[in-house]
């Protein structure tokens, strides 16, 4: 099968949050061409012992994705160029533009498993499905993970964010909504902390299926459920309320965009508990105070701010 690639021109600074609104919108396996220089963490992972000098970085990206022969291309390209209208104004996504070309035949959407292996956040190991778990490894807190095609395998700074807070505010027994659970794997780590339930919710079919997956591989599906739900549709949003018989949380996490977490602060407080706890990340530092904003307005108090590289995580609970 022939593939139709997609090269989108960008920055640098804008890669991360490009890739995340891609995933929002359907589109998968983005893949970076960039000149940024490796970080000691990148390098401390890859066992070469001498570098060789790379291009000077120039600030520009190139980010593409990969589209099957048989893909509705122009109504996906349509959704694409709309979303990057709107990512340009609130930050600097550079030209923006998408070019077109044709691929080898070549299974783009799993090849990126070829570079996708475990790793620690913290004491945490995350392994991919695919890979067996060393000897050494089997008394640590262990998650396995297949993403699919939805987004959240760990590595990624603003799930990382919340994996901390995860740790800090989960206590046994209790109650957690994972909104926009996409992999499941914050759902599935606040369970192994002690968590007694777990309700997941995402839009995207393609999360509840990678989701229902991996909680069956890591033993929890008789602690989870995942429902396929829009909490900021009100209609959607009542239905859900209803069928879990008005049920109440003691952590609400949210990993999204920040233009999903501003209108779901007006709107969760009904979820959390007496003391309940708001986690929420995936908000580009551009739009930190615009969320700070949203929360304060709907009468949160804020309890942290939180940073790694581009992207903010802020932690808070209703006054009451």
């Amino acid at each position: 099968m022939k593939w139709n690639r997609f090269t989108i021109k960008t920055k640098t600074e804008a890669e991360d949050m490009i890739i995340c609104t891609l995933a929002e919108i359907g589109v998968e396996g983005a893949e970076i061409q960039d000149h940024q220089p490796l970080t000691e963490e990148d390098k401390a992972q890859m066992f070469v012992d001498i570098m060789p000098e790379g291009p000077a970085d120039d600030g520009i990206a190139y980010l593409n994705f990969y589209l099957e022969e048989d893909a509705d291309k122009e109504s996906i390209l349509r959704d694409v160029r709309n979303a990057l209208e709107e990512l340009r104004t609130f930050m600097d996504i550079g030209e923006g533009t998408i070019e077109e070309s044709e691929t080898e035949d070549k299974d783009w959407i799993n090849n990126w498993k070829e570079f996708f292996h475990q790793f620690y956040v913290d004491d945490i190991l995350i392994v991919p499905s695919w890979e067996e778990v060393k000897e050494e490894d089997k008394d640590k807190m262990i998650l396995h993970i297949d993403p699919g095609t939805a987004f959240g395998t760990g590595m990624h700074e603003t799930t990382q964010l919340v994996i901390r807070q995860l740790k800090k505010y989960v206590t046994r027994g209790a109650e957690i909504l994972d909104v926009g659970t996409g992999s499941g794997i914050l759902s599935i780590i606040g369970l192994k902390l002690g968590a007694h339930h777990a309700m997941a919710t995402d839009i995207d079919p393609n999360a509840i299926r990678a989701t229902d997956e991996n909680f069956a591989i890591n033993g929890v599906a008789g602690q989870a459920e995942v429902q396929q739900v829009n909490i900021l549709d009100q209609d959607e949003a009542y239905r859900f309320y209803e069928k879990n018989n008005g049920k109440r949380y003691d952590v609400v996490v949210a990993n999204i965009l920040a233009d999903v977490i501003i209108p779901l602060s007006g709107i969760v407080t009904p979820l959390l508990k007496e003391d309940g706890i708001f986690i929420t990340s995936g908000i580009i530092n551009t739009m930190e105070e615009a969320v700070k904003e949203a929360m304060l307005a709907n009468n949160f108090e804020i309890l942290e701010i939180n940073h790694m590289k581009d992207w903010v995580s802020i932690t808070a609970k209703p006054k009451r």
